[in-house]
């Protein structure tokens, strides 16, 4: 049943492999991160098969999927009041930025007999999660200690993410003298220090993140094989671990531009078009934003142009193709990150894993 996404387990594996390896060197523990893939446990299982022993994602939805699965699972967004409950249940740790929740965590923890354990934030320039104010989160840490349901895991920080604030060297020293301050005050060392995600792999490979520094939550790098600072493919690794196909079903020639008055779109900006001169013959597929995202897509044709999508069209131009393409047939693209989010949210596609 098309679309199709069809997940690569031995391309995975390698990539696996490659970052597992490249961490090591540099005294790196991974977390690989689950979210994109909407907690698959299939693709859970091939990253601790590789050597994996940690899993974060942002859902406890995803969480609760992987259960069965010998790994320590982290919630690494701060966690919603709403949700403690599960979040306890399904989750060894979580990052936290709020003492509100902490104490919610622990309370809940003490209902349940467990023990969750604490990773606090700290802001470093992205103004995302985190504490701005160190001595807040000193005293945050000093309160934690206190708290008998959870545990002072360790300290973290994300960058990139929102105001895409670039990792640097000056940044890591200032979390891992962070580290040391948090240390002094509750008197015994942390068991982690997450330093943050794939955008911190090429400071890592220069040899930039300080001592201190001894995590990373992976998610690009590990499936796509691909660093977030310069947005480079990394040696060795493959970049086609999740594919999608979907299934022409109108192919016509067409002028190369629309006609009549342009509006806007959905998001109120007006659409440009590329005049590529007379008529193209244009394929429409059956699947559009809703399951994937077209500026992280590419064909496998690399002849084939991707003009755009609708809710559920997607629109391509096959002319400079070698291939005769008929009605019926299928169309195979090349998933980037965000694509691939949609795919696996998307209800409407099919999976299957070689």
């Amino acid at each position: 049943m098309y679309p199709l996404l069809t997940v690569n387990t031995t391309h995975l594996r390698q990539n696996v492999h490659v970052l597992t390896s490249l961490c090591a060197e540099h005294g790196i523990k991974i977390t690989a991160v689950t979210k994109v893939f909407c907690g698959d446990p299939v693709i859970a299982r091939v990253l601790t098969e590789e050597g994996i022993t940690m899993l974060g994602d942002a859902r406890t939805e995803n969480l609760k999927k992987l259960q069965g699965i010998d790994a320590e699972k982290w919630l690494i967004r701060p966690p919603m009041l709403s949700e403690v409950s599960d979040l306890v249940a399904y989750a060894d740790a979580s990052l936290n930025s709020e003492m509100e929740t902490v104490r919610a965590i622990n309370d809940e923890a003490l209902r349940q007999g467990r023990t969750h354990k604490v990773i606090l934030m700290a802001d470093l320039g992205d103004i995302r999660e985190g504490y701005i104010d160190h001595d807040e989160l000193i005293a945050a840490a000093i309160e934690t200690e206190g708290l008998p349901g959870v545990e002072l895991y360790g300290i973290g920080v994300n960058l990139t993410c929102f105001s895409f604030i670039q990792y640097d060297t000056e940044k890591l020293t200032q979390l891992a003298q962070l580290r040391k301050r948090v240390e002094e005050a509750v008197g015994h060392p942390l068991g982690i220090v997450s330093g943050g995600n794939s955008a911190a792999v090429d400071l890592m490979m220069r040899g930039g993140i300080p001592e201190g520094v001894d995590n990373l939550r992976l998610g690009e790098s590990v499936l796509f094989g691909k660093e977030r600072a310069k947005y480079q493919y990394l040696p060795d690794t493959f970049s086609d671990v999740f594919t999608l196909e979907c299934e022409i079903v109108e192919l016509k020639e067409k002028p190369s531009l629309p006609w009549g008055t342009v509006g806007v779109d959905s998001y109120g900006k007006k659409p440009e078009f590329t005049d590529r001169g007379g008529h193209r013959i244009k394929a429409i597929c059956a699947l559009g934003k809703q399951d994937l995202d077209v500026e992280t897509t590419v064909s496998c044709d690399p002849d084939i142009i991707l003009l755009g999508a609708s809710s559920d069209h997607l629109m391509l131009d096959i002319t400079d193709s070698s291939r005769s393409y008929k009605v019926g047939d299928t169309v195979k693209l090349k998933l980037g990150y965000f694509s691939t989010m949609r795919a696996f949210t998307s209800a409407y596609v099919s999976k299957r894993y070689i």
